[in-house]
Formats: C-alpha cells, sequence, structure tokens
C-alpha cells in the first residue's frame, strides 16, 4: 500500500519533469526569437554545421556568410556533378569541375568571357563574394569530416546528401541531422533563404539534446514562417 509519503514524493516528481518540460520549451521559443537566456544573441556556437546547394556558389555561399559572421561552425558545398554558372542562355552554362576551379579563376573566366553580361546578372558580384570567403567550390559527397547538422536547399539536394551518407562506410554511428529548406536558386530569394537558415541553426544550436529535441524544434520553426522541412538522420 502507497503511503502519504510516496504520494507526495510521485507528485513531486511529475510536477519537476513538467517544469523541466516547460523550460525546453521556453529554450526552445526563446531561439526561434534570436535570444538567449539574457535576451541577447548568442555568440558561441556548438553545432558542426554544413550548407549544400547544387554549385556551392549561390544558395549554400549566402548561407555560409551569414551564419560565419553569427559564430557558427559552417562549411558548404555543392552536390551536382559540376558547377554551374548562369551563361549567355539557359543551354550555354559555364562549367567548371569540383576541386580544380577556384573562384578567382572562376571570376577571372567570365571577366575574359563577357564582363557586362556577368555585371548586369550579378555573376562577378557573387563569385567575388565567394572568394573572400573559401578558396574554392567543394562538393559533399568527397568531403570526410563529419557535421551535426546538413542544411540542404532543395529537395534534389536532399537526395543526393542523402543517398552520399548512406553510402559511405559507417565508422563511429554518431548521427547527422540532414534538414532541407526549399529556396528558388536566385540571388533574391538565396538572401531570403540565408535568414531563415540561420533562423533554424539559432533554434537548434540552443537545444540541450539536439536528437532528442529536433522535432519539436522543426515543428516551431515550420508554425513560425520557416516552411515545409524534410528531415532525415544518416549516420557516420
Amino acid at each position: 500500500m502507497s503511503s502519504a509519503a510516496d504520494s507526495a514524493k510521485r507528485a513531486s516528481s511529475d510536477d519537476g519533469a513538467k517544469e523541466e518540460t516547460e523550460k525546453k520549451k521556453a529554450r526552445i521559443e526563446g531561439a526561434a526569437n534570436g535570444e538567449g537566456a539574457s535576451g541577447t544573441t548568442e555568440t558561441t556556437k556548438r553545432l558542426r554545421i554544413a550548407v549544400v546547394c547544387s554549385s556551392n556558389q549561390n544558395r549554400s555561399m549566402e548561407a555560409h556568410d551569414m551564419l560565419r559572421n553569427k559564430g557558427f561552425n559552417v562549411e558548404s558545398y555543392g552536390s551536382g556533378s559540376h558547377v554551374k554558372i548562369p551563361g549567355p542562355s539557359i543551354e550555354e552554362p559555364n562549367v567548371y569541375e569540383f576541386g580544380e576551379a577556384t573562384y578567382d579563376s572562376i571570376y577571372k573566366d567570365l571577366m575574359q568571357k563577357d564582363p557586362e553580361l556577368y555585371q548586369a546578372n550579378g555573376m562577378l558580384d557573387m563569385v567575388d563574394r565567394n572568394r573572400k570567403i573559401k578558396l574554392r567550390p567543394e562538393r559533399f559527397q568527397d568531403e570526410k569530416r563529419k557535421f551535426d547538422v546538413v542544411v540542404t536547399c532543395e529537395e534534389r539536394v536532399f537526395d543526393q546528401v542523402t543517398q552520399g551518407l548512406e553510402e559511405r562506410e559507417q565508422e563511429s554511428n554518431e548521427p547527422v541531422h540532414v534538414c532541407n529548406v526549399e529556396i528558388k536558386d536566385t540571388r533574391e530569394n538565396a538572401a531570403k533563404g540565408a535568414v531563415q537558415i540561420v533562423k533554424l541553426c539559432e533554434m537548434l544550436d540552443k537545444t540541450e539534446d539536439l536528437d532528442d529535441d529536433i522535432e519539436t524544434v522543426l515543428d516551431d520553426f515550420e508554425q513560425n514562417g520557416g516552411g515545409n522541412i524534410l528531415h532525415g538522420v544518416a549516420f557516420y
């Protein structure tokens, strides 16, 4: 038969669990507003983040730049077979090799081909920004470093990244969460999408246990105007 003391102990335990749940929800909601415990933006980020688009030129680099400026440990990649930049027409893109072309060499190539065209369509400004961030476009499937979260910028890239992770030989069984934020491949949409990626990463970085809390974070992100997020888990 349970004693009154036992009943009181159980009630206290239930209250404690409820309080902890409320605290966790408050932390996540605070992160959605860009606030830390003191109401200010956190400057130290703990998660290892990768952002991936098709060519590691526009969307992933816009997000890379913003996340870097927010103090995140971030890298960016492409997932396609080649680096492609719009050319004189849809049928004539500029095509470069991952692992060979640098942003500087791409910039000089565009300047040599048609500086007026590539200044007018924003490609020179984009590549100039990119070469100030890192040396060259990189392909995610060739990367050996491990990440806590990989954010992709379209569903096709999400599928390529997920497939690439699944094809790797498992070593440590560490989880990596892949989240897709759908962004159209234009300069304007890349800037808007990068803001959403930063918001999502800030929310994820505030979690005490990423694996336990991520579904709650993604639900909150979607309900606060973040759009529908694809989410998958792979293992290193």
